[in-house]
């Protein structure tokens, strides 16, 4: 009877958090609640939520055409969610090319470049520069960790957009990053141009 009553509590606090924070993997969510993976798979199978990859995929679909800055492709992560003005969220698997050979450390500007990315695709505007970047790295990251970043909006005064990244592993924050983004507009880009 316990064991069946714990169960049920189990899955309740899985749906709570997957709802919360639909990037985490199985091997996470297992650490999270003191599990096999097995029984996290199961239990996802019972509540019919799928596996995050196919979680992130859902989210990705449409929020890759509200971008205006950039392209699917030159962001840098898998774009989850956009939206222009207020917030968003992207996910980076880290690979062996990312890291130090010798210790496996993600280099510093893959999660720099995943944090700036989301802040400029934020802004509804074609040409977007970054001004300023204030950043903090918490720990190191290491090959083959997932990073989920998430970004907001924090202030708007004229063409610049103040916007704040929090990236985290495993829900743990690693950086932190507030970034001032400038709209350009395109004929001032132009101009400069032709004038060369």
């Amino acid at each position: 009877m316990s064991r069946t009553r714990g169960k049920h509590r189990r899955q309740e606090k899985l749906t709570e958090l997957i709802n919360k924070e639909p990037f985490l993997t199985d091997d996470e969510l297992a650490k999270r609640f003191g599990v096999s993976v097995q029984t996290i798979r199961l239990d996802r199978l019972e509540l019919s939520i799928p596996e995050m990859r196919e979680r992130t995929k859902t989210l990705a679909e449409t929020a890759y055409d509200k971008l205006k800055a950039m392209s699917d492709v030159e962001l840098v992560g898998q774009l989850l969610d956009v939206q222009l003005g207020k917030q968003g969220s992207s996910l980076l698997e880290t690979t062996e090319d990312m890291g130090f050979s010798k210790t496996r450390v993600i280099r510093g500007h893959h999660i720099f470049a995943q944090a700036n990315s989301l802040a400029v695709a934020l802004v509804d505007h074609p040409i977007v520069l970054t001004v300023t970047a204030n950043v903090h790295f918490r720990r190191p990251v290491y090959v083959g960790e997932t990073i989920f970043s998430q970004a907001k909006v924090q202030a708007l005064q004229g063409n610049r957009t103040t916007v704040d990244v929090i990236s985290k592993v495993g829900g743990k924050e690693v950086f932190f990053g507030s970034f001032e983004v400038a709209a350009v507009e395109v004929a001032e880009h132009r101009t400069r141009d032709s004038s060369k």
